[in-house]
């Protein structure tokens, strides 16, 4: 089993920045890789940001490609997702989600990941 606690959402006016924390227990993460969604209210739940466990590969939504920043640090078993010039349409709850499977996948879909923290909510007003 793995835990994670998503932490650091907020409230942000446009154009400022928070950094997301999503660290993991129960087991070391440092094999799998790591994945951001978001869901706002009334939508499906869409990818963010994917990274490979060793932190070399990294992947990103269109929508926040060059402003979003995923990164990890495995000896904090700990994934962290730097959001700058932050726009209300990044409002959502963000979570972390872990891919345990040992399988080659993109990443992009949340049925590739088989653990989720419990989310937080960033709230970004004009």
């Amino acid at each position: 089993q793995v835990q994670m606690v998503e932490s650091g959402g907020g409230l942000v006016q446009a154009g400022g920045s928070l950094r997301l924390s999503c660290a993991a227990s129960g087991r070391t993460i440092n094999s799998y890789p790591m994945g951001w969604f978001r869901q706002a209210p009334g939508k499906e739940r869409e990818f963010v940001a994917h990274i490979s466990w060793s932190g070399s590969n990294t992947n990103y939504a269109d929508s926040v490609k060059g402003r979003f920043t995923i990164s990890r640090d495995n000896a904090k078993n700990t994934v962290y997702l730097q959001m700058n010039s932050l726009k209300p349409e990044d409002t959502a709850v963000y979570y972390c989600a872990a891919d345990t499977s040992y399988i080659y996948r993109s990443g992009l879909s949340p049925d590739e990941y088989d653990y989720w923290g419990q989310g937080t909510q960033v709230t970004v007003s004009s």
